[in-house]
């Protein structure tokens, strides 16, 4: 039984020197880029990390797949029906995988030639397979953009050929590649340099090569999309892990968006730092009343990791009783530690009874007993 909460706060800098959390190497000043819009994020809680002009509202090309590819494939994830090319599907200008009139293959199989190869006629596909016109595609796209809390978007097309009121921010970019690289197909797509997709009818297999050739020159890279029209200029979307962090770069209209996601990813890893959160070495003592040991000792748990920038304060909190009644059980739940940023919950662990203490049997008077006699005699 618990009684009586006290809460103990200490830095956790202090309290657990035992953990070995890295310490991020902080770039001395942002870099100089030449986008005309850009962002760096942590991808984990979209946490902006670096910003240039990353509210105004540009042509997106085909960056614009990213959102055609991610509605295509939380699609086939319910039913990977079967599409049978039609010529409206492949009327359409521009990047192709090469479908004709009359071929057959999945939507998850369309969703990865516009991800890699960028096809407007696999985007074009997908979109009059899911819906009955390239407008109502777009509803779902712009509907889509709008649960995602994407302010500065709106969608034209599923290809993202330029269209005067077809649009969107460096920021919106950011908030929905964050979403897509939470989608297990989608991640597992644009990490990939080459994929062999195969079609249906006629019964073949095709290399496809990735456009994204930072997969190749950073390492860490694990996607996302390349993009380019003559009105939006070169875009691009990148995605980078590493020791734990996850870091999402956005940028529209860049003349050197090889160099300059370079930069970008190194200055995004230089702000962030991952965190193992684990008490499973932390021992406490808690007083115990009426047990047969006047202590118990418990023992913490892991709280996983958490990426946070290398410049915040985090403070752990332990919040355990004053006291407790016995019986205590081993395995029982004692406590807690928390672990917060400001007013942010990073994480949590528990404190567990590393071991039983049974009440303790309190040895009757001499009154009690003869008492006990007495009702034995006349009580059955």
């Amino acid at each position: 039984m618990l009684k009586g909460k006290r809460i103990v706060s200490f830095l956790v800098s202090l309290l657990l020197a035992a953990a070995d959390w890295p310490q991020p190497a902080f770039a001395a000043s942002p870099p100089q880029i030449s986008a005309k819009s850009a962002v760096v994020v942590n991808a984990d809680d979209g946490t902006v990390l670096y910003a240039k002009n990353e509210h105004e509202r540009l042509a997106i090309a085909s960056t614009t797949k990213i959102m055609t590819a991610l509605l295509t494939l939380e699609a086939a994830a319910k039913k990977n029906r079967t599409v049978t090319i039609t010529p409206e599907m492949v009327r359409v200008e521009g990047s192709s995988m090469g479908l004709r009139a009359g071929d057959q293959l999945t939507l998850r199989d369309l969703a990865e030639g516009m991800l890699l190869v960028s096809g407007n006629d696999a985007a074009n596909s997908a979109a009059l397979c899911l819906d009955s016109s390239l407008e109502k595609f777009a509803d779902r796209m712009n509907a889509k953009a709008a649960e995602l809390g994407m302010k500065d978007t709106h969608f034209v097309t599923p290809s993202g050929l330029d269209s005067g009121s077809h649009y969107s921010s460096a920021g919106d970019m950011a908030i929905l590649a964050c979403a897509a690289m939470e989608n297990a197909d989608f991640s597992a797509i644009v990490r990939q340099k080459s994929m062999q997709i195969h079609f249906i009818s006629p019964d073949k297999t095709c290399t496809f090569p990735n456009h994204n050739k930072l997969l190749s020159m950073y390492k860490g890279c694990v996607g996302i999309k390349t993009g380019y029209t003559r009105k939006a200029g070169r875009c691009l979307v990148s995605s980078a892990e590493k020791d734990g962090v996850r870091v999402i770069a956005v940028t529209l209209s860049d003349p050197d968006d090889w160099r300059d996601h370079t930069r970008l990813l190194d200055y995004g890893f230089n702000q962030l730092v991952c965190l193992n959160i684990d008490d499973s070495s932390c021992c406490i003592s808690l007083p115990v009343v009426g047990g047969t040991r006047q202590t118990v000792k418990t023992f913490g748990t892991s709280g996983g990791s958490v990426v946070i920038r290398g410049s915040d304060s985090i403070q752990r909190t332990v919040e355990a009783p004053k006291f407790l009644y016995a019986p205590v059980r081993s395995g029982q739940v004692l406590g807690r530690v928390r672990y917060t940023c400001g007013s942010k919950a990073l994480a949590e662990t528990e404190l567990i009874a590393a071991e039983n203490v049974p009440q303790q049997q309190i040895q009757k008077i001499w009154f009690q007993n003869i008492w006990d006699r007495i009702k034995g005699l006349f009580f059955f």
